[in-house]
């Protein structure tokens, strides 16, 4: 739908926003078990928006859009990180207004806050700090990983496992690439040790990796210097 069929059909953007954000919930809420409700609003409004600044665009850049279909779901993981790497930062600065939007360039990167402690951790909700996570028949369901291949890579610490309540264990989904864990993950826990630490370390700008996200970077297999970094922030 374009912006000249929202008007001819009387919907407002935020009108057509909403339509959106509302059709997303109901399909999370339907097919995606492992998403908590706060989530599940924030996914809808983010799509929303999307869906109705797409139509705010040009003929020309939506033509341009549409030649990159290949490259979209990259850009859009891309997106969805730095959008969740502002957020955290605006909730420890305790910010929320525009302006205090950080630049793009690494140069002029604000140094990374502190990580919390692992005990401090234990203490906090994993969807609030370790991002999407998923038990191991959401996985089994849709990213075809085998409950058995799953358990022999948590006992080799290929995977990162975060224990959610009682014997229960949870995998971050950001860790997965083609159905499978990004190479450097045991290298990582081995030397951070706690596996809560280790994922908060991995998804968070890295003063060792000039504010750039480890898990980022080992997706894109910059896997060496990663785990160097690591072994300089166990080491720190």
């Amino acid at each position: 739908m374009t912006k000249f069929q929202i008007e001819t059909t009387g919907i407002t953007q935020d009108d057509f926003a909403d339509m959106v954000a509302e059709k997303v919930e109901r399909a999370l809420a339907h097919y995606d078990e492992a998403i908590n409700k706060p989530t599940m609003v924030s996914v809808g409004k983010i799509a929303g928006s999307i869906a109705s600044a797409v139509t705010l665009l040009s003929p020309k850049h939506q033509r341009a859009i549409d030649t990159i279909h290949a490259d979209l779901p990259g850009l859009a993981s891309k997106f969805v990180r730095a959008l969740a790497a502002e957020a955290a930062r605006r909730s420890e600065a305790g910010t929320t207004g525009a302006d205090n939007l950080p630049s793009a360039s690494p140069a002029n990167a604000e140094t990374p806050s502190p990580l919390p402690q692992s005990d401090d951790l234990e203490s906090m909700l994993i969807e609030d700090w370790a991002g999407r996570v998923a038990g191991s028949t959401y996985l089994e369901e849709n990213l075809h990983i085998a409950r058995s291949t799953l358990h022999r890579w948590q006992r080799r610490n290929d995977v990162v496992a975060l224990r959610k309540g009682g014997r229960r264990h949870v995998f971050p989904l950001a860790q997965f690439v083609d159905g499978r864990p990004v190479a450097g993950i045991s290298e990582v826990q081995a030397l951070i040790g706690n596996p809560r630490l280790a994922w908060l370390w991995l998804t968070r700008p890295a003063a060792q990796l000039d504010g750039r996200i480890p898990i980022d970077l080992m997706r894109a297999d910059q896997v060496e210097e990663v785990v160097e970094a690591a072994r300089v922030f166990a080491a720190g």
